[in-house]
């Protein structure tokens, strides 16, 4: 043994250091929220209408409206088409007049927007008619950035460190964030996203996983708790920011800009005395453990700093270990199957929040205002109900939800938002209860790479929610009902699965057999959203694999 737990308790589970760490990781959090769901609010509903201003040529005196009524056709309601023309001919306007057009066509000269309407993507990049889908395949690209981001920085962290890591991901954010406001063109602003979401999983990954290393066992779902409250409150902070800046280009800076705000504190930001010790760092890891232990005014006995030697990694199992037991194969299946619904769900609901037919501002607000109920109250719940049936009820709330959703009449706004307020509760609870259930269904062998795999599987769910909402071309309720019949199969699958709580947890992939049930106060800590081995030494950091 390298010493590095009993040093770790000698500095103390959450002093001053660990909390200034854990402030200090924060702010980030805010950041994430709003390249998260920015785009929402960059491509409003906007009036428009083919360019029809060839007609100038031969009437230069026409009046707008009679220039509209010449050259556009309308639709059953009576209302100007949106997109498409009457062909443009060449005739003087008389013969116009008289005789009118019949061809029509699609809008070959760009659109008309209203002129006192503030940029947005959509009047810039003309994403209307058959370029509105560019809106949903760019969020796609962006949840694509994240999936990169997760398996280039996780393994990049282990070689070259966290703090590099964090370092990087910063720097990729604010410049390809701020840059984002200056593209020229919709395929650049794509590929700018894409590198945005990437350097988002970088960060989040990171930072979280280096609070959690320095952070005690009994401290640490507090820790994560706290950022994820801090992701909702960015959530609200991004309701209020874009409602003062209508200016997308504006909007992007204002939210971009802030993240380099993190060079200024990097400094002070410590480096993992557990992966210094892992990578043979044996003095800078001393170095570090005696400031903490200063900050937090302990003292590490000398005797114990002496016997730090370079940790022996144990091996962890592979992918494949999970698919070699039955009950770990169904672990396996059910949980990811878990992890993709909740995240469909989720970004379902989140992603939709202009089309509840109330104030997207408002909406937004409420949206991040309830996940923080949600999260903490999601404890409580684990507690009282266990595990299964907490993991089981919220996946089925949340798919009844989006499925009574299908039903509401579109004149009725109030009661679609509140159902969708409350399909977003239950969503980000069962977020949160996956967490805690899926660290303690894996053995320890296999944790962190089971734990990889579902949050895998649920960033794979979030490049296919924007793509799903492309249906709604035809029907408005095609994409709320795959978003709620997904996670109320998903929650029937659940049930299958063993309870957790009140158990002891597998080490290894055992004998086939799921954890036995002990007395209900045997393994207390679990009850708090830790987990531990039976050997009561390593402490499994399962809370490193996050999701947003």
């Amino acid at each position: 043994m390298s010493g590095i737990g009993e040093i770790l308790k000698a500095v103390g589970d959450f002093g001053l250091f660990q909390k200034r760490l854990v402030l200090l990781t924060l702010f980030p959090c805010l950041g994430v929220a709003f390249h998260q769901f920015c785009q929402l609010f960059m491509v409003p509903h906007v009036p428009h209408h083919c360019d029809t201003s060839w007609i100038r040529a031969v009437g230069p005196n026409l009046t707008e409206e009679e220039q509209l009524n010449l050259t556009l056709p309308r639709d059953a309601d009576g209302a100007y088409e949106q997109c498409s023309m009457y062909s443009p001919v060449d005739r003087d306007l008389v013969s116009i007049v008289a005789y009118g057009l019949n061809s029509t066509e699609k809008c070959s000269n760009g659109w008309v927007y209203p002129s006192a309407q503030p940029p947005s993507l959509l009047t810039e990049f003309d994403l209307v008619c058959d370029r509105k889908n560019l809106n949903n395949i760019s969020q796609s690209i962006y949840m694509l950035g994240l999936f990169l981001g997760s398996m280039i920085f996780g393994p990049l962290s282990d070689r070259i460190g966290r703090r590099p890591v964090i370092l990087i991901s910063v720097v990729l954010q604010g410049l390809f964030g701020v840059g984002i406001a200056f593209v020229p063109h919709f395929y650049v602003y794509m590929a700018f996203r894409c590198v945005v979401g990437a350097s988002v999983s970088g960060i989040t990954m990171t930072i979280l996983a280096l609070a959690t290393e320095w952070v005690g066992v009994s401290s640490r779902p507090k820790a994560v708790l706290i950022s994820h409250c801090c992701f909702a409150i960015g959530q609200m902070f991004l309701a209020g920011l874009s409602y003062g800046i209508r200016n997308w280009r504006l909007l992007e800076i204002a939210g971009s800009a802030p993240i380099f705000a993190f060079f200024f504190y990097i400094r002070v930001l410590p480096e993992s005395a557990r992966w210094l010790v892992t990578k043979g760092r044996i003095e800078e890891a001393k170095k570090v453990l005696q400031k903490a232990a200063s900050i937090n005014k302990r003292t590490i006995p000398p005797g114990l700093l002496e016997q730090l030697k370079p940790e022996t990694q144990t091996k962890s199992g592979s992918t494949l270990d999970l698919f070699r037991k039955k009950h770990l194969q169904k672990v396996t299946l059910i949980m990811s199957c878990a992890w993709f619904v909740n995240s469909l769900v989720y970004y379902g609901l989140s992603l939709n929040v202009t089309n509840f037919g109330l104030d997207i501002y408002l909406t937004q607000l409420a949206f991040g205002a309830v996940e923080i109920p949600a999260r903490v109250g999601c404890i409580f719940i684990l507690q009282w109900f266990g595990r299964k049936k907490t993991q089981a009820v919220l996946l089925l709330l949340s798919g009844l939800v989006c499925l009574i959703i299908t039903g509401i009449p579109e004149d009725q706004p109030v009661v679609t938002t509140v159902l969708a307020i409350i399909g977003k509760f239950t969503a980000s609870a069962s977020f949160s209860t996956s967490y805690i259930y899926s660290a303690e269904l894996f053995p320890t062998v296999v944790r962190q790479t089971g734990v990889g795999l579902c949050s895998m599987s649920a960033r794979v769910a979030g490049i296919m929610a924007p793509l799903i909402r492309l249906l709604d071309q035809y029907h408005r309720a095609i994409p709320m009902a795959i978003f709620g019949s997904a996670p109320v199969v998903g929650g029937l699958l659940c049930v299958l699965l063993p309870e957790t709580r009140g158990t002891d947890l597998a080490d290894n992939t055992g004998g086939g057999h799921p954890p036995a049930k002990v007395c209900e106060n045997a393994n207390s800590s679990s009850e708090n959203g830790h987990v531990k081995g039976k050997d009561g030494g390593q402490d499994n950091e399962y809370t490193k694999t996050t999701h947003f």
